[in-house]
């Protein structure tokens, strides 16, 4: 199933977009897209019986926002360096095991919504990822099967990231990363079962139209079972908490000087093939 949320920020309602390409609302039968439903076997269930038996009304797309497919987000946990592409391009060395950081959840905005560029940024950065969401409670998981068997879905993610507070303010990555506005999430929330192999999906992002990501998740250095059942070591992940699992080369921080940060007025596009496509308009903070 293809779930997501639509209306203005904070009302959101819950959607279903069907197999024919209408929307269809959900509000009649489950309250909001969270944790607590993709936790809720029976409430899916539900909700795939009435999908398919063409109960579902259709809603007017006009004008109507797409926010992000998941409400009451947990924890945004967030691998770095973890394509193998990208870690040459930074000049890294590939990690020996799983970077790890954090957004907080009030910076996840919806797909097309605005990105404001901090005051003072001089470096804000694009990163198309794979966003994984967390369906089941995992705690110390033996095996990257059982990773794969705690996914609920899985969705595209903006991790939007400014490189000076990142890396030259001291401290950790966090500052360059929880910036208001830079977690974009959606459109949909794909359903595990919608994806044969998280590990073959082309990823793409275009700045002004002008292609500068192109890669796919199988170059990744830890695959998505192998970061959940990691993680599952360090915390307990949660239904409706959120992996962003790391970017591929063609980020500006990668590029020859003058490196080409993002500005007001820059329009940036991506996708992952199967999960859909993001807009964003970039305005000062």
């Amino acid at each position: 199933m293809k779930l997501l949320r639509v209306g203005t920020a904070g009302a959101e309602r819950p959607a279903l977009l069907d197999a024919e390409g209408t929307l269809r609302d959900l509000s009649g039968i489950v309250d909001d897209i969270d944790g607590a439903l993709l936790a809720d076997a029976g409430a899916l269930g539900r909700v795939q019986a009435a999908a398919e038996a063409g109960e579902l009304p259709a809603l007017d797309e006009a004008g109507l926002r797409i926010g992000p497919p998941l409400g009451r987000v947990g924890k945004i946990v967030c691998i770095g360096l973890n394509y193998h592409d990208h870690a040459r391009e930074t000049g890294a060395e590939p990690p020996a095991e799983p970077v790890i950081f954090f957004k907080a959840a009030d910076t996840v905005v919806g797909p097309n919504d605005t990105v404001l560029v901090p005051r003072r940024s001089a470096k804000t950065d694009w990163e198309v990822e794979l966003a994984v969401v967390i369906g089941r409670t995992a705690r110390y998981l033996e095996s990257a099967e059982e990773g794969l068997a705690h996914v609920a879905g899985y969705a595209v993610a903006h991790d939007v990231s400014e490189r000076e507070f990142q890396i030259e303010r001291g401290g950790t990555w966090d500052k360059g990363k929880n910036c208001e506005t830079f977690n974009p999430l959606g459109p949909w929330l794909v359903t595990a079962d919608e994806i044969a192999d998280p590990q073959a999906l082309p990823l793409r992002l275009w700045v002004n139209g002008e292609l500068k990501q192109d890669g796919t998740t199988a170059d990744q250095i830890f695959p998505v079972g192998e970061v959940v059942r990691y993680v599952s070591q360090f915390m307990t992940l949660y239904p409706g908490d959120v992996i962003n699992t790391g970017t591929p080369a063609g980020v500006a921080l990668g590029r020859p000087e003058p490196k080409p940060f993002l500005r007001a007025g820059d329009v940036v596009e991506l996708e992952i093939e199967g999960l859909g496509r993001q807009r964003q308009e970039f305005k000062d903070a």
